[in-house]
């Protein structure tokens, strides 16, 4: 007899104009099951799951709720066939508590008609509770951090009575302790049948929690494969259609010129923070999530204010100065949130990648169209930018490819020190590859790179030196031939 699946979703097809996104992709999903949907971006999953959430119709295929046909045609069919998806993006509205967010739009009413606050409050510490959730139903959203923030989201899921919990990206933005904290939430549900799809970039979380894993690429269903018995050099395989053998691409380089010396930089984030980074280095900044490593580089760069301290880039004092005076010296930064702070999402590749660099081709009210093409050409063709003309929206792009028009538009600037925060957040394994040899490729070249980092893999094997943060302090200094996880994290947890 056939095994009954939680969810089933067989030979889907959907076509947009001049896209086919899906060519008969499968997926079965089991009771009490974490399964992740892997894949480069732009190979579908997004489009499947927007189709699983009511958010797109299918042209073709069948989905099965529990042996059930069901057709899904709307949100709400999705919601009433108990099916959740929590977004990457979260859509709590910060300004209401806790409670008021999980009943948005279906508060409970005495007399069909004023708000029972009593009993949402009541409902909501119930479910909390259920999670294993230590939050006050009453607790406004913005007062949460992030970590909590995603928990209120999975317990406003679980209210609605969801036997099908779809995570995206759940931990891009979390520090290893509050995954921990996720995972147990995950943990609880599952232990309750619920079956969780868990969409990530991040591979070492597979064997931690994911029971069975699904492949896309290019639209298609690949396969899938039980974790404990598979390897993340087979899933790679899957997933970008050749072995990336050398997926972290460095060579560890003899440094000694000081570029930068920032001294004793304080403000009210940062605290007496003193480093040198040399011509040629890549310099990780690691801790855990409100170590003060963004606030750190933020100040360098101008954004933030400095109480206190000096930045000098080859010896020249650039602290306080403007951002724009700090670019012009020859400092960049290709910032953490790419989508609020590092692009316009609404103008196309062209217009992004020479932002920075306006003067090389308009004097006065001349625009030398020539000059720019060849800027653009050049450096959509060395960062190898997939897109279909400079003239796409930038929003069209998937993540990795935005992120290497954000640092090809840096790299036009032609900068002495090039700040990269996150570089690979929400970037498929592919895109990282390809971003780690760009890295590689520019400090072969004497390009200086800071790099802040939450993923201790790629500070591992990327960085020459490694900073470990804590409270806005430098707790630890460490060779990348001397530096483990284990000894990274005792410096960022203690003081």
């Amino acid at each position: 007899m056939a095994e009954q699946y939680l969810l089933e979703m067989k030979n889907i097809h959907k076509r947009f104009p001049g896209v086919y996104a899906l060519k008969g992709v499968n997926l079965q999903l089991k009771a009490g099951e974490v399964h992740a949907l892997l894949g480069e971006n732009g190979a579908g999953k997004s489009t499947l799951i927007k189709i699983l959430g009511g958010i797109y119709t299918k042209d073709e295929g069948e989905i099965f709720i529990e042996g059930t046909k069901t057709e899904i045609r709307s949100v709400k069919d999705a919601r009433k066939a108990g099916i959740s998806i929590i977004h990457q993006e979260l859509v709590l509205v910060p300004y209401l508590t806790v409670m008021e967010n999980i009943f948005l739009g279906r508060e409970i009413t005495r007399s069909g008609r004023l708000t029972d606050a009593k009993k949402m409050e009541e409902r909501t510490a119930e479910i909390l509770a259920e999670l294993g959730l230590e939050l006050n139903p009453t607790d406004l959203i913005a007062d949460l951090n992030i970590a909590q923030q995603q928990m209120v989201e999975i317990a406003k899921a679980i209210s609605f009575g969801a036997r099908i919990v779809v995570m995206d990206e759940p931990t891009s933005s979390l520090s290893d302790r509050e995954v921990e904290s996720l995972f147990v939430s995950i943990r609880n549900l599952t232990k309750k049948g619920i079956g969780i799809v868990y969409i990530s970039h991040r591979m070492s979380e597979l064997e931690q929690i994911v029971d069975r894993v699904t492949v896309m690429r290019d639209g298609e269903y690949i396969g899938t494969r039980d974790t404990s018995t598979t390897t993340n050099d087979e899933l790679i395989a899957m997933m970008v259609g050749r072995s990336l053998n050398n997926y972290y691409i460095r060579t560890f380089n003899e440094c000694s010129r000081t570029v930068l010396e920032v001294k004793n930089l304080t403000n009210q984030k940062v605290h007496d923070v003193s480093f040198e980074l040399k011509e040629g280095e890549i310099l990780g900044f690691a801790g855990l999530v409100g170590a003060g490593r963004s606030e750190m580089v933020r100040a360098v760069f101008g954004i933030d204010k400095i109480d206190s301290g000096n930045v000098l880039l080859n010896g020249t004092d650039v602290a306080g100065k403007s951002t724009a005076e700090i670019l012009k010296a020859g400092i960049g930064l290709v910032p953490e949130d790419r989508k609020a702070e590092g692009i316009f999402q609404d103008m196309e590749i062209r217009f992004n990648l020479t932002l920075k660099v306006l003067r090389r081709f308009i004097k006065g009210i001349k625009v030398d169209s020539h000059k720019e093409r060849e800027i653009v050409d050049e450096y959509i063709q060395k960062l190898s930018v997939k897109a279909p003309d400079s003239e796409t929206a930038i929003s069209s792009l998937s993540g990795g490819n935005q992120q290497k028009v954000i640092i090809a538009s840096w790299l036009a600037a032609d900068p002495k020190v090039l700040i990269l925060d996150e570089p690979t957040r929400g970037v498929d394994v592919g895109s990282k590859s390809e971003i780690y040899e760009i890295m590689n490729e520019l400090v072969k070249m004497g390009v200086s790179i800071i790099m802040v980092s939450s993923e201790l893999p790629e500070i591992l094997n990327m960085s020459d030196r490694i900073m470990v943060m804590n409270g806005g302090r430098i707790t630890k200094v460490l060779n990348h031939d001397e530096a483990t996880q284990e000894i990274i994290m005792q410096y960022a947890v203690n003081m």
